[in-house]
């Protein structure tokens, strides 16, 4: 179903809308329009939503809808989605890329309401225009567990997927981050991208050891999206590389996960990689 957005009135549904991530220049006119005329804005922060709200020269209703909010706000407007037009949006970006809304859409679906999207930016889409690096095959992983054990399995997780990774993250973390991201993925080449749009927006490019390095005294402010290269064409590891990396895992996963980590990182048969690791543990 589609619904028309050229006219004052709008169709009763939701419509999800892609705001700024830093220049309010961006916000599209028909962003603006559908802003302008939703009878309710889903939001995260009425705060932020009333700053952007302002710049356009309009106030609307607004609800707050996000991680933290219960069944009951969520059913409400589905509710009201019946008779009126609902608008979603996040503090910043495209809603739903690593913020909450997608049960809200999953439900408005199963109710039959109309869904609409209005496109805009995104802080990972911009980063990979400005990396320089390969954009015919990515996968996009928001933000890596903070935790050094559950991120270094995470890490793991990717590691022989032939794509360009991209990540979120904060100042603090981001050099802890890097050279996790050497540590798991080898040290490919990378780039931080922060402050996308705004004043100062910086794009800085070198190898993921490199970069950790630049930030570990000097912790950036800002968003901050990390973008790495896809692995090389690289030499099967020798025997002594899956051992070596085997003896790792078992240190902190039981020997199914272990062989499936190292089997996925290096491109080796899992079972023999488990048969090895049993002879390992014995």
């Amino acid at each position: 179903m589609t619904a028309p957005v050229n006219n004052a009135q709008l169709q009763p549904g939701l419509y999800i809308v892609a705001t700024p991530i830093g220049n309010l220049g961006d916000l599209s006119a028909r962003a603006a329009h559908i802003l302008s005329h939703a009878d309710v804005i889903a939001v995260e922060d009425s705060r932020v939503t009333a700053k952007l709200l302002h710049h356009i020269g309009v106030k609307r209703p607004m609800v707050p809808y996000h991680d933290h909010s219960t069944e009951s706000v969520r059913a409400g407007l589905i509710a009201r989605m019946a008779t009126e037009a609902v608008a979603l949006v996040s503090d910043a970006g495209t809603p739903l890329i690593s913020d909450p809304g997608y049960k809200l859409v999953r439900d408005a679906r199963a109710a039959g309401h109309v869904v609409v999207t209005i496109p805009g930016p995104s802080a990972a889409i911009s980063a990979l225009t400005l990396a320089g690096l390969p954009t015919d095959r990515f996968l996009f992983m928001g933000f890596l567990p903070s935790k050094a054990q559950a991120r270094a399995t995470t890490i793991a997780e990717v590691a022989g997927i032939r794509a360009t990774l991209v990540f979120y993250e904060s100042g603090p973390r981001l050099s802890a981050a890097l050279a996790a991201l050497a540590e798991g993925l080898g040290d490919r080449e990378a780039a931080v991208a922060r402050e996308l749009t705004k004043k100062f927006e910086e794009c800085v490019t070198g190898t993921l050891t490199a970069l950790s390095t630049r930030y570990a005294d000097a912790p950036p402010k800002g968003e901050i999206v990390i973008v790495v290269a896809p692995p090389g064409d690289a030499p099967l590891p020798s025997e002594e590389d899956a051992d070596a990396a085997l003896t790792e895992a078992l240190t902190r996963l039981p020997v199914s996960k272990a062989a499936g980590e190292v089997a996925k990182r290096f491109g080796l048969d899992r079972k023999l990689l488990y048969a090895r690791a049993m002879e390992m543990k014995r």
